[in-house]
């Protein structure tokens, strides 16, 4: 069996490979952020696809943390219920339910993105909009100038990340993802970009980590103790004055310390005009790094289409696993694809007319 193959166990859970289905956003919800049927065939065809892991789109903790009126929410009963829709038909098709938690910050309230300039066009209160909290009132692009938070409201986040991930249990998913990178909320905190706060959550990095490590260690004692905790890390701003990768270590490091047990790695997105470079693997030996730094279990995000780096990547040291974006948005199958077990056992039977 080649690396992808290859099962990895993360306390209670045991993960059937190593390639593994980002999350990313459909956009598709609701106001009330109810999963529905697009979703349900959306995950499930990737599931049936061959990802060991199928880890839904960045979920809203709250009303007021999503990025537009169409996102998924896990912050009710009702979500709940239709949540387990998703994860029961996931976990028949052989692969782990994981779901990331979000909280927007800055980058809250703003259009789809096929209408408009999509993330750079603000919906306004008149409109449907509100609001957006960050930790100052420093605007993302075009968006809404955000409110700066209150003590009372980052204590409120940090509840409701906990709310979050206990409903997650009740979902049935067997792994919640803190969402710390892509510029929303807790990356926002990280970065001195976004945050210009002199209080004890701004100004040297102990303290722009201390919310981001606050709901780490809080959404780790609140969900079940054999079941994972994974945080998506930024390792980079890309641009001067924002995160850097000895910062990034610093926080892996104190990450480790709270219970985290894997670190998915991204980087960039805090500031509008300051995109990644267009890199194959842009992120597999910030990875590298980190794990090293950290002795967390570590999966690269971003810029991974190709099988032949895929499988460089997964078969080198200091990757436990790949996350997968936009080729799995072109192809549900691409984990079979790259699969070199006999296709009779690895494909659903109801597809097996079609291998001969």
């Amino acid at each position: 069996m080649s690396a992808i193959d290859d099962p990895l166990i993360l306390r209670g859970t045991t993960i059937p490979n190593r390639l593994w289905m980002s999350p990313m956003c459909q956009y598709s919800a609701g106001d009330d952020g109810v999963p529905n049927d697009w979703h349900l065939v959306h995950y499930g065809s990737r599931a049936v696809g061959g990802c060991g892991l199928v880890m839904v789109e960045s979920t809203a903790i709250g009303p007021q943390h999503r990025t537009t009126s169409a996102d998924l929410g896990i912050w009710n009963q009702e979500q709940v219920i239709a949540h387990k829709r998703i994860t029961e038909f996931i976990r028949e098709a052989g692969a782990v339910p994981a779901v990331q938690l979000q909280c927007a910050g800055r980058k809250s309230s703003h259009m789809l993105p096929w209408k408009e300039e999509g993330q750079n066009s603000p919906v306004g209160l008149s409109d449907g909009g509100w609001t957006p909290l960050a930790p100052s009132p420093v605007p993302f692009g075009n968006l809404t100038i955000p409110q700066g938070m209150s003590a009372e409201e980052i204590d409120d986040v940090v509840t409701a990340f906990v709310r979050a991930a206990r409903l997650s249990h009740d979902a049935d998913y067997e792994i919640v993802e803190i969402h710390a990178g892509h510029g929303y909320l807790l990356h926002q905190f990280l970065s001195p970009l976004a945050n210009q706060r002199t209080d004890e959550y701004g100004g040297s990095l102990e303290n722009r980590m201390r919310l981001p490590l606050r709901v780490a260690a809080a959404v780790r004692d609140a969900f079940p103790n054999d079941k994972p905790v994974f945080l998506r890390i930024t390792a980079t701003d890309w641009v001067d004055g924002g995160i850097t990768i000895d910062e990034a270590v610093r926080f892996a490091q104190e990450l480790a310390k709270t219970g985290i047990d894997l670190l998915d790695v991204t980087s960039g997105a805090l500031v509008h005009n300051a995109p990644p470079p267009q890199r194959t693997g842009l992120n597999v030996g910030h990875s590298q790094t980190l794990k090293s730094a950290s002795g967390l279990p570590v999966a690269p995000v971003g810029q991974m289409e190709a099988q032949d780096d895929i499988r460089k990547a997964l078969e080198g040291a200091g990757t436990d696993a790949v996350i997968i974006g936009r080729a799995l948005l072109r192809d549900p199958y691409f984990a079979l694809r790259m699969q070199k077990s006999n296709p009779q056992s690895t494909w659903p039977h109801q597809y097996h007319r079609a291998l001969k």
